[in-house]
């Protein structure tokens, strides 16, 4: 039985993207289909048919990612909120808190009433075109660190890097214990990779994406960012969003501004940011989205909390079915 008032949704970002995410869903419940086909006619492009049969590559590039994992967010979102409204009311099956992962915490927005969908999905895709931008403009890249638990270590060696090679490097996401992101300059990714496999990390992995995120390299287009941003109508969230760049709640529509701007070049605290649901009371943390990364995330970060991840047609259909008995 699920504790709603000690409940979290968490929606997942980038790289959590999939050819085929969300076809099943889409095909099975209207609802989800609706959301898709609502996408895709304020993008004036088929969007969906890209999240169902690729290419990957086009999938994968930020300007479609970034719009594709927003809209898949919220077609899981929306099914689990008609299928428990119906048997509930309205407010049915609301969660304590609410958090996302980069591109996911505008998801958790939406979901949590701060904006629209149709601002939100403008927002995300006009964010993945300015990120795509920089990253012409500034080449750089990404990688994952695993098994160095010592997250000062890591730092360390950026700064290393950054300063033997006079540019950027920066620990950029800190998902769980002993295991982060770093994001930078390609020559100085390359440097803190040398240092970190010195300095005892297990495993280094190059991320498949396109440009240095949440790193100074995206510093030319934060004012571009950060006037989209004033042209969108937000709201104080119904549920409180916990901040990827805080790690605590988003209380206005100022305070979202000046965290969605900052998150372009600031750490994503997702270590934190979980901890901060679990001290507010969550027990329970239920993934919207694709994949399950942040469920797996979840059990380095604290073993006790429960993880769900709600990805497919058959996970969702199955927690309606186990969970709508407790309305």
């Amino acid at each position: 039985m699920i504790d709603w008032k000690k409940t979290a949704f968490v929606f997942p970002g980038q790289a959590s993207q999939q050819v085929g995410m969300g076809a099943d869903l889409a095909h099975t419940y209207p609802r989800a289909r609706a959301v898709y086909d609502e996408a895709d006619k304020l993008l004036d492009f088929p969007l969906s048919e890209l999240c169902w049969e690729g290419p990957e590559e086009a999938l994968t590039d930020t300007i479609n990612a970034q719009p594709a994992l927003y809209v898949t967010g919220i077609a899981v979102l929306r099914v689990i909120q008609s299928a428990f409204e119906q048997r509930a009311g309205p407010g049915a099956a609301v969660p304590s808190h609410m958090a996302g992962h980069s591109l996911g915490e505008i998801t958790a927005l939406v979901a949590a009433g701060a904006l629209s969908f149709a601002d939100g999905l403008h927002l995300v895709r006009e964010r993945g075109r300015l990120m795509k931008d920089a990253g012409r403009t500034h080449p750089g890249g990404m990688a994952a660190v695993i098994g160095l638990m010592d997250s000062a270590a890591v730092t360390a060696a950026c700064d290393r890097a950054a300063q033997e090679t006079g540019a950027p490097a920066v620990l950029a996401n800190d998902n769980a214990p002993g295991q982060v992101v770093i994001s930078g300059d390609a020559g100085a990714l390359e440097r803190a990779m040398e240092l970190l496999k010195e300095a005892g990390a297990k495993r280094l992995i190059r991320l498949n994406v396109s440009a240095a995120f949440h790193s100074p390299l995206m510093e030319d287009i934060a004012d571009a960012f950060a006037g989209h941003l004033m042209s969108v109508q937000f709201r104080k969230p119904a549920v409180p969003v916990i901040g990827n760049v805080t790690a605590a709640p988003l209380i206005n529509a100022e305070s979202i501004r000046v965290e969605l701007a900052a998150q372009l070049t600031a750490r994503v605290r997702w270590t934190e940011s979980v901890q901060a649901m679990r001290a507010a009371g969550v027990e329970t943390f239920i993934e919207i989205g694709a994949k399950d990364v942040l469920t797996g995330l979840l059990r380095r970060i604290d073993r006790k909390a429960q993880g769900i991840a709600l990805n497919s047609a058959e996970s969702v259909r199955a927690f309606i079915a186990e969970h709508s008995a407790d309305l």
